[in-house]
């Protein structure tokens, strides 16, 4: 362990795709879904206006003129209209159902990618309930892409056909049927704007309340054992009620709109029939003009209302799809880029580290140069708060320095992608977080084709081959959630083995036996000693004793996050005050 200054030079550590959700969106839409579905909506609305046509030329034909034989032909192409309407329906719901199945398949599994990418502390920015709710985001685009919103916004443009045959055949009633137009457009106007921050209100609620559910399932331990039920509720019904009250505002607004909606449509069918009626009485246009033109405004009136009352759900995945585009334009690791080492020889090197949380406003660490390895036990200690957590984390490449970089056998960790970096860099969190699953699946996920020698021997450098022996199913047996089928010690155990498994010749560790007893402890503290006798540097956040006791080096943080002191353990520990007078480590 010695101190070094080098000048700062800093690599990019990070990609940024500028493309967004968008790329993404348009891989699972694929070539031509929305040309083919507007070709037939297309055909569906002129065929929609074969029944208007049909009803005048029964008026206005067949009753006036008593003609069956036009009425039997009329009948026929009807029907055939009808039949050939059901088809490409039916067709076009087809193309709907697999453009959904499409998006979710595409859209999901490149979102989970996207968080799997993200740097660690983007992640830890922001609530579990926050990266959940990013899935039932999702649930919106598809409602947009491939839902009834999707039939809407593609028969919109069609509705103009039969506004054009409105004035076709009943002109007298031209003006009617524009000033309902620009009415219902007004009123999706007004619904847009409520929608939008009423939606915006409902999201954040929900959120918070999704964070109270979370929060409990993570900390039921602690609750049940100390009885925290009252305040668990309590916080929980402050949160449910803040949704309760945003969803029935949203609600309320939305219903209004609603009936608005609704009583617009009655009010145009009251106003075309009155002019209609005295443009007949003034023979300006027929009883069958008139009972067409009705029709054909309810298929003007229909999709406008539809559009007042689906204008929260558009307003939902505006933004729906605004988060997403943040998300998929934040930065993200590296995936690839330089050739990765042949071998790491365990050096790692940090020159002028500094380091600040997002929003904050003093530095966790400040100025910080030295070199670890080859080699070597080496403990990092310091009060609470001095940033050892965080200096392993950036060691680990999981944070980026806010200056100065990391060096791996002279190399910038930041031209290297995690997946490389994890072939040569161990990492313990100091809060361990099992998987559902067995022992054995839970040490060789990172590693999946490991042998059963290579599992058997990463347990027994973790100290943990004894106790998994004593199990039942030995390695077989199931940890349960979050591994509470072991104890904390046993949890901290089977997570060391699975950093051990591939066997990298880097180790940081953060306080790996703080869930163990002494026994263990002294047991894992042997088989650390050991590995860093065939070649591996190993570095530990500890305060134990035990550890210290076989440290080659020490690295002390003040609390402001500056050096204290760093070199051997034999001239540091006693400048820290660790060592009694009979030399022996406290």
């Amino acid at each position: 362990l010695s101190l070094v200054a080098n000048p700062d030079t800093t690599a990019a550590r990070l990609e940024t795709k500028p493309e967004g959700f968008g790329a993404v969106l348009r891989t699972a839409l694929g070539r031509g879904v929305v040309r083919r579905a507007l070709f037939l909506s297309f055909f569906i609305s002129v065929l929609g206006l074969v029944t208007p046509i049909f009803v005048l030329q029964v008026y206005d034909r067949v009753i006036f003129h008593a003609g069956l034989s036009t009425l039997y032909g009329l009948v026929v192409g009807v029907v055939l209209a009808a039949v050939f309407d059901y088809v490409l329906k039916q067709y076009r719901a087809r193309i709907y159902q697999s453009l959904g199945v499409r998006l979710d398949v595409v859209t999901t599994e490149a979102l989970f990618k996207r968080l799997l990418h993200l740097p660690l502390a983007e992640l830890e920015r922001q609530p579990a309930a926050h990266w959940q709710s990013l899935f039932r985001d999702l649930e919106m685009v598809r409602v947009r892409f491939a839902g009834p919103i999707a039939l809407l916004l593609v028969d919109l443009p069609f509705v103009l056909l039969s506004v054009a045959l409105i004035l076709v055949i009943a002109a007298p009633l031209g003006w009617v049927i524009a000033v309902i137009v620009l009415a219902f457009l007004l009123l999706a106007w007004a619904s847009s704007r409520k929608a939008k921050a009423r939606a915006g209100e409902e999201k954040q609620a929900q959120l918070s309340r999704d964070g109270q559910v979370t929060e409990f399932a993570s900390a039921r331990q602690v609750v049940k054992a100390q009885v925290l039920d009252e305040a668990v509720t309590t916080r929980w019904r402050e949160a449910q009620h803040q949704s309760i009250e945003a969803t029935l505002q949203r609600s309320v607004s939305t219903d209004r709109y609603r009936d608005l909606g609704q009583m617009l449509a009655q009010g145009a069918t009251i106003l075309m029939v009155t002019v209609g009626a005295l443009a007949i009485l003034n023979q300006e246009m027929t009883m069958g003009a008139l009972i067409a033109a009705n029709m054909l405004s309810g298929r003007v009136t229909g999709p406008l209302n539809m559009l007042v009352g689906q204008w929260r759900t558009l307003v939902a995945y505006r933004q729906a799809r605004a988060r997403l585009d943040a998300l998929f334009q934040s930065p993200i690791e590296k995936s690839g880029g330089s050739v990765p080492l042949a071998e790491s020889k365990g050096e790692l090197e940090i020159q002028h580290l500094q380091f600040r949380y997002p929003g904050a406003v003093n530095d966790v660490l400040v100025a910080l140069n030295g070199r670890v390895g080859p080699g070597g036990l080496h403990g990092l200690v310091g009060p609470n708060g001095s940033g050892k957590t965080t200096l392993l984390k950036i060691l680990a490449a999981l944070y980026e320095p806010s200056e100065g970089r990391v060096l791996l056998d002279g190399a910038d960790v930041a031209q290297f992608a995690r997946r490389d970096l994890a072939q040569w860099i161990g990492y313990l969190p100091q809060a361990v977080q099992p998987f559902a699953g067995t022992i054995r699946e839970n040490i060789t996920m990172a590693w999946p084709q490991a042998t059963d020698d290579d599992v058997r021997r990463a347990a027994g450098r973790a100290y943990a081959l004894d106790f998994i022996h004593d199990l039942p199913d030995g390695f077989d047996s199931q940890m349960g959630e979050f591994g509470l089928k072991l104890s904390a010690g046993q949890r901290q155990r089977i997570a060391l083995a699975g950093v051990l498994v591939r066997d990298p010749p880097i180790l940081l560790l953060d306080e790996p036996t703080s869930d163990l007893d002494r026994e263990a402890e002294a047991g894992l503290r042997d088989e650390l000693h050991a590995l860093s006798r065939h070649g591996h540097t190993i570095l530990i956040v500890t305060h134990s004793a035990v550890l210290l006791s076989v440290c080659d080096g020490i690295i002390a943080l003040r609390k402001d996050g500056r050096l204290r002191a760093a070199g051997s353990a034999g001239e540091v520990l006693p400048e820290l005050g660790l060592v009694r007078a009979d030399g022996d480590t406290e």
